[in-house]
């Protein structure tokens, strides 16, 4: 690769658009070319890949996702491996759906129905750390994207989520520079799900951010645009010496 910024597709998670990676977007805009996906309109991995792939603009691309992102993520290596110049995985899992998660999905699936508030709600407390999910600025941020994406959506992605194959098998496979970034605190993944992913693939760097939650982009922007910053920098050299 030249000294060109590097194409970098963003993947936002559950109810989020792409508000959720604003401080990247901007904050990495010397370095990457970004773009974020709209995950939206199907209710398969499958097809929210198979869409991403087919709206992204260059024919290789660094690759970054969020919580459900991830597990799109995960589908596009699948599906496009030699596309993916490097992958980034925040605050998400390599593991298929538990049946208490799928029960869960679906209690929240039947409450979306009937009071669409709730879920934000709901959701609230587990996506933040508690001490931003006090916090009025980022809580709206939450909410606000929860209400652009609405209820229909949330019902389609949940499907796709529950729906999502075991990624696990395919970790020691991925061969570009990848790097797992976790909210030290995040309620919704527990340290051994990142762990796992960044034993999994060979050389991936774990980076674990301090004060986080689940949504670490909003919550500690800075941190985890230096985190995607170094990233970058070792895909750029990896295209180099394969290019």
């Amino acid at each position: 690769m030249t000294g060109a910024r590097i194409p970098l597709l963003l993947l936002p998670g559950l109810l989020c658009d792409g508000e959720l990676f604003a401080a990247q977007t901007s904050g990495l805009a010397g370095v990457a070319d970004v773009r974020v996906a709209d995950l939206t309109a199907r209710d398969t991995m499958s097809a929210l890949a198979s869409a991403a792939l087919a709206h992204a603009p260059w024919p290789r691309f660094a690759l970054g996702g969020l919580s459900m992102g991830g597990y799109v993520a995960y589908e596009i290596l699948r599906q496009a491996p030699g596309r993916v110049l490097g992958l980034a995985l925040m605050d998400t899992a390599a593991r298929p759906d538990t049946p208490e998660g799928t029960a869960n999905r679906r209690r929240l699936m039947a409450l979306a129905v009937r009071d669409f508030p709730a879920v934000t709600e709901t959701l609230l407390p587990k996506l933040l750390h508690p001490a931003h999910a006090a916090d009025a600025r980022l809580a709206s941020i939450v909410r606000d994207m929860a209400d652009r994406v609405g209820a229909a959506v949330f019902a389609r992605q949940q499907l796709a989520i529950i729906g999502r194959p075991d990624s696990r098998p395919g970790l020691a496979g991925i061969a570009c520079p990848a790097i797992v970034i976790a909210g030290r605190d995040d309620a919704l993944m527990p340290p051994e799900i990142h762990e796992e992913q960044a034993a999994g693939i060979r050389g991936a760097e774990l980076v674990k951010i301090p004060d986080c939650g689940h949504l670490a982009t909003i919550e500690q922007p800075e941190a985890v645009s230096a985190a995607l910053r170094g990233w970058l920098i070792a895909v750029a050299a990896a295209g180099r010496a394969s290019g």
